[in-house]
Order: structure tokens, then C-alpha cells, then sequence
């Protein structure tokens, strides 16, 4: 808000000058322009007496919203009395929504003694009523409505040929010869690498965060203001070098990093909502192997199937686990917990959340297992299995290669059921609200009732999308395990002269681990475990194959010991 006087108040000889510009206006020449409108409205403003004149600015802010900061500025000052009249280029420039500006301009300024001048409509509420001021409030808003209808199908076109709809993310600009294409920032590339392979160690975003933030590396919104990449935003953070766990998990989310070009990730229900919904992904459109991959395509779908794994947080002292999110309950499928014994903290474990929960005991034994005899086992199987792959590479392709096929396509078949149902009911919500739209527009159903109807039909949708997306998600980790046979042999033989578990290891190798509860078995106490990998599930070493199952046997307290039994084919 600018005032241009500063003399005596006086509300008769006060003016508010109203000057509003968005991208659509700017098509209209240089007489929008915020500078024009300025120096017009100051005239005509003073011309017409007033020496008073207050000047509020929306720049960039569509007019087919009401919730403009400088607008709603101006109509809390005219509540108060601050001023007599409100002066506009033209009645598009108070909006360009029907319904609203025609409660300002019959309704509100009458209410409020406030004369409405609008210069180029002709319209000055002081000498009568101009009859054609509804008509033009229509016609404003049908002109907001075709240039939406442009400005989509014109994305669609572009969009459905590859050409990206969005900014190119952190670690990409775009190409001097061609602004629709991507190539690589090899300065901020650097840090996209870095964070997945923080990621592939088994950092957290939160710890990744932590440490790009102690190493000062400027944060991607900070980065893009330095290079001239962006313009400068509203927000400013004080700190240019605190990283924010959530920046970093979206970047992990980022396709766009493996080459491809996602188009169509949101839309609107109408011209009048800027609020963005996360599209359907059958609405989606993926173009793959588009621009330069900064991270190879096998690393970000195993940081994917990672990140869909819960993953517990760690112990007090802030130890984490490697296995920490990876070991599910036999018997109930819950995540296993991670601990430590109270009175010998050396002593690590994991057991089943749903055993302890008193009444509510869900899990009909505590799956207790020993931190040293897991790592124990699964080196060992990890060995077992790079060593079948070495010495017998075809029957190995061979068992990987026939992964549970059918009870995948059955799991397959379900999820896409339900897919298909939930994604005709999004369908039909979109044409319900459409009509809600329509109907308000044409006075059929009050605004009320539009609003309460409106919110209930979003709220639903919203929850469709979320179902949709992790049914999408799961639907895609069935098509990885059945389609990356070859990078899973290949992901086995690096691991062939293995000493030691590592984070990376158990990333790149392990999806989960089934633990069942440890029981007597010919008065031995065994305990049983299944491995299941990442794109090839149990891998069931045939008896009569020249390998030999691991042998693992945990002494604990009390001459008490426990034995791992291994899956057999």
C-alpha cells in the first residue's frame, strides 16, 4: 500500500486507487501496465477532486481469485471508513469472478457510502447506475475461462510431446539453444549424487539434511537466486545453508533425475481453484530417457523400494540399526521394533510391537531376535547366495527368473481391480464438482450449499488420489521385480568377495526379513528366518545343489543357545 499524500485525513477528499496486473493482462499492451494504471488513476482521481489518494497493488495475482493481499488490504480500509471512492482502470481489475464483484459493486460500495469509478467501463456509481456493469462482470469472467481453456489445451499439446510443463529441478538447467530442454548443472549434479548415495549408505533424510547443512552448501532455493536461476521469492529463509528433511525427500522422489520427463502431475477441478491436486498416475504421462541422467535408473527404483519399507526410529542414545525397518513379524506382518537390553546395554534386539500391548495383544509371541545372531545369518546367507550364482549362474537365472510369478499376477489383478474402481469414481467426483460450478455460476444452488457440497466431494477425491498413488506405487514395485532378473544377478556378483555387512549391502540386496519365533525343535531352540530380496523375493537354494546351507549357532546367557534355520526349497 503506497500513499501519495500525506496530508489532514479527510474521508470525503480520500481516493483509493486499486491497480492490479496478471500474466494474462500483460497480453493486453503496455497500457496495463502497473505504472500505467498509476498515472491514469492519479489524474482522473484528482480531476475529480481528491487530494487524498492511498494506492493499492496486486501485481502478478490473477483476477479470477478474490484472496489478493493488497485487494483484501483495501476492502478492511473501506470497512473502517478510511475513504470515499475506489478507483480502477477497469471493473476486470477488482476481479474477474461474477459473483464477487458484483457483490462489491451492488451490495458492499452502496452499503458503504463508497463511490466506485472505473475508467475505461465508463462507470462512476456517482453520476447513476450503468446498466451494462453485470454484463461486463460476466464477460470478464467468460474472457477468465476461454484463456484457461487456451492455456490448457495449449499444455496439453505441449505437454503430450515431451516437453516439460515445469521448471527444470535442482541439479538441471535449461539449455541455452533449446529452453525446452534440460541438461545437467554439473555444480548442483554434484550434490544430487551426493544425497543418493548418502541415501543408498542408509542415512535418513534427516541425517542428509544435517550434513549438507554443516558443510554450508547453499540449499536449492538459495542456489537458485545466486545463479540467476529463479527470481527472488517472497519467503526468505536466514539461513541459506539449512536444508530441510522434506527437500530432501522430495528430491529422492525426483524421476526427472533418472532421464525421463513427468508431465501432468497436478490439476486444477476449475479456472476459478488454483489449488493443485496430485493427478491420478494413468493421467500422468512419463516420457523415459529424455534428457542426461544425473542417477542411474537401478539406484533410484532401490532408494524407492527402500522408502516404502516404515522405517523405526532409532534408540535413545541415537543408534540406528542397518536392519531397522526391514524385519517383519511372521505371524502378524508388523515391523519389528529395535532395543536394547536395560540391564546389559550391549545386548541389541528387535521383537514384535503387536505381543506387548496388553488387552490388546495382537501377536501371539514376541519373535524376539538378537542383533549379533541376525548379522550372523544374513552374512552367511548373503555368501551362500553369491556363491550358488557363481558356481550355478543358469539355475540361479533360472529360480530368479520364475520369481512367484503367479502370486504376483494374482497380486498383480487384485491391485488393478481396485485401481480401476477408485479411478472411475475420481473420474465421476471431477464431473460432479465441474457441474457444482456450473450450477452456482447460474444461480441454481446458493453459495452456501455450493461451498459445503464443494468440500465434501474434495475431501473424497483427495483420499481417492492418496489410494491411488499407493496402489500405483505397489503395482510398480510387482513390474520391478519381474522385470530386473538381470540386474539382480549382476547386483549378487558384486558382492562376491563380501567380509563385512554394510548399509549399501543390505540396500541393494534386501527387501525384507520374516522372522519367526524362535522354537524347540527336537529339543534344540531354532530359529527360523526368511530372506526376501529386492526383484527376485525368497530364493530357495535346491537341497540337492552342491551348496551348503549356513550353520549358525548363538551362544547366549545361561548356556542357552540358538539355532538359524534356514529356508528349504
Amino acid at each position: 500500500m503506497k500513499q501519495t499524500n500525506s496530508k489532514k485525513y479527510n474521508r470525503d477528499k480520500t481516493a483509493f486507487l486499486y491497480v492490479r496486473l496478471s500474466r494474462d493482462d500483460e497480453l493486453e499492451g503496455e497500457s496495463y501496465s502497473i505504472s500505467n494504471q498509476k498515472k491514469l488513476l492519479t489524474k482522473i482521481a484528482k480531476e475529480k477532486g481528491y487530494t487524498h489518494i492511498i494506492t493499492f497493488c496486486d501485481d502478478g495475482i490473477s483476477g479470477v481469485t478474490m484472496n489478493r493481499p493488497e485487494f483484501n488490504e483495501m476492502i478492511k480500509q473501506l470497512e473502517y471508513g478510511k475513504a470515499a471512492a475506489v478507483f480502477v482502470k477497469d471493473l476486470s481489475r477488482l476481479g474477474r469472478n461474477y459473483i464477487e464483484v458484483g457483490r462489491l459493486t451492488e451490495d458492499f460500495f452502496p452499503e458503504h457510502n463508497i463511490r466506485l469509478v472505473a475508467v475505461s467501463d465508463n462507470v462512476d456509481t456517482e453520476e447513476g447506475e450503468n446498466e451494462m456493469t453485470p454484463i461486463r462482470n460476466l464477460f470478464n469472467e467468460w474472457y477468465s475461462r476461454d484463456i484457461s481453456k487456451k492455456r490448457r489445451i495449449s499444455n496439453k499439446i505441449k505437454g503430450s510431446s515431451g516437453i516439460p510443463l515445469g521448471p527444470a529441478p535442482y541439479g538441471y538447467i535449461k539449455s541455452p539453444d533449446n529452453p525446452h530442454k534440460w541438461v545437467i548443472d554439473p555444480e548442483a549434479a554434484i550434490v544430487v549424487r551426493r544425497i543418493f548415495s548418502m541415501a543408498m549408505d542408509g542415512k535418513g533424510s534427516e541425517q542428509i539434511a544435517s550434513v549438507l547443512t554443516e558443510e554450508k552448501i547453499l540449499t536449492p532455493t538459495e542456489y537458485a537466486k545466486v545463479k540467476g536461476i529463479r527470481k527472488s521469492s517472497a519467503k526468505t529463509n536466514p539461513d541459506p545453508y539449512f536444508w530441510n528433511k522434506s527437500t530432501v525427500n522430495n528430491m529422492l522422489c525426483l524421476q526427472e533425475y533418472c532421464g525421463d520427463v513427468i508431465n501432468f502431475k497436478t490439476y486444477s477441478v476449475s479456472y476459478k481453484k488454483k489449488k493443485r491436486h496430485i493427478n491420478s498416475p494413468e493421467n500422468k504421462m512419463v516420457f523415459k530417457d529424455i534428457h542426461e541422467p544425473i542417477i542411474e535408473r537401478s539406484i533410484f527404483e532401490k532408494i524407492q523400494l527402500m522408502r516404502m519399507s516404515s522405517r523405526k526410529k532409532p534408540l535413545k542414545n541415537g543408534e540406528h540399526s542397518l536392519f531397522s525397518g526391514l524385519l517383519k513379524c511372521a505371524d502378524c506382518g508388523r515391523t519389528l521394533h529395535y532395543h536394547f537390553n536395560q540391564g546389559n546395554p550391549e545386548i541389541k534386539y528387535f521383537n514384535c510391537p503387536g505381543y506387548n500391548q496388553g488387552k490388546r495383544k495382537v501377536c501371539t509371541a514376541t519373535h524376539y531376535i538378537r542383533l549379533d545372531f541376525l548379522e550372523k545369518v544374513v552374512l552367511a546367507e548373503i555368501r551362500r547366495l553369491v556363491k550358488f550364482a557363481l558356481k550355478h549362474e543358469d539355475e540361479f537365472v533360472r529360480i530368479v527368473g520364475e520369481y512367484s510369478k503367479k502370486n504376483l499376477q494374482i497380486e498383480c489383478e487384485g491391485y488393478q481391480s481396485e485401481l480401476k474402481r477408485i479411478s472411475n469414481r475420481e473420474k465421476e467426483l471431477d464431473r460432479i464438482i465441474e457441474n457444482l460450478y456450473e450450477d452456482n455460476l447460474n444461480g441454481k444452488i446458493s453459495d452456501e450449499r455450493f461451498k459445503k457440497m464443494s468440500s465434501n466431494y474434495e475431501n473424497e477425491q483427495n483420499d481417492i488420489v492418496e489410494k491411488i498413488i499407493k496402489l500405483q506405487h505397489k503395482l510398480n514395485e510387482i513390474e520391478r521385480k519381474t522385470l530386473t532378473t538381470e540386474d539382480f544377478v549382476a547386483l549378487v556378483k558384486k558382492f562376491a568377495r563380501t567380509k563385512k555387512l554394510t548399509a549399501r549391502m543390505i540396500n541393494e540386496l534386501i527387501e525384507y526379513i520374516e522372522v519367526h519365533h524362535a522354537e524347540r525343535i527336537n529339543g534344540v531352540k531354532t530359529q527360523k528366518l526368511v530372506i526376501h530380496y529386492n526383484f527376485a523375493g525368497v530364493i530357495k537354494v535346491p537341497q540337492d545343489a552342491p551348496v551348503d546351507a549356513p550353520e549358525v549357532k548363538l551362544q547366549t546367557r545361561k548356556g542357552v543357545s540358538v539355532n538359524y534355520q534356514p529356508a528349504t526349497a
